[in-house]
């Protein structure tokens, strides 16, 4: 068992590293690619969930890794690199339960609540300003 202070520097120091290099992407898509379609974000969630695949694959089939390996790699730098790949994982896991509704559910609400989320606080900004 991991403790309390070694859980979060973990998490902390993973999420530090999936935020650099979800920045540097972002940075090297803009300069190569061009900026009128998020390639970045694109990329990111795509290969983010690719990831979070494999390594939830090799656990769930290989043997569990140890607790500061999850929290490092999954929780950390996954989730500092893109929480979509976390948003993909609980998803599969739902249809894998064979849960369609409440996946259905999931995937739609989460996409169309945070959208409407998003469009209300640029309101409530520009109201307020």
């Amino acid at each position: 068992m991991v403790g309390n202070a070694v859980s979060y520097l973990l998490v902390f120091v993973g999420g530090g590293l999936g935020a650099t290099l979800r920045h540097l992407i972002n940075l090297t898509c803009a300069r190569c690619i061009g900026t009128a379609f998020p390639w970045g974000t694109f990329i990111i969630n795509i290969t983010g969930s690719t990831v979070m695949g494999l390594i939830a694959g090799y656990l769930a089939f290989k043997g569990q890794a140890a607790q500061p390996w999850r929290l490092f790699l999954m929780t950390g730098i996954l989730g500092g690199y893109t929480t979509f790949s976390a948003f993909s994982l609980d998803t599969a896991l739902l249809y894998e339960r064979g849960e369609l509704g409440p996946a259905a559910l999931y995937v739609l609400g989460s996409v169309a609540l945070s959208i409407a989320g998003l469009f209300a606080g640029l309101a409530i900004v520009r109201h307020l300003t």
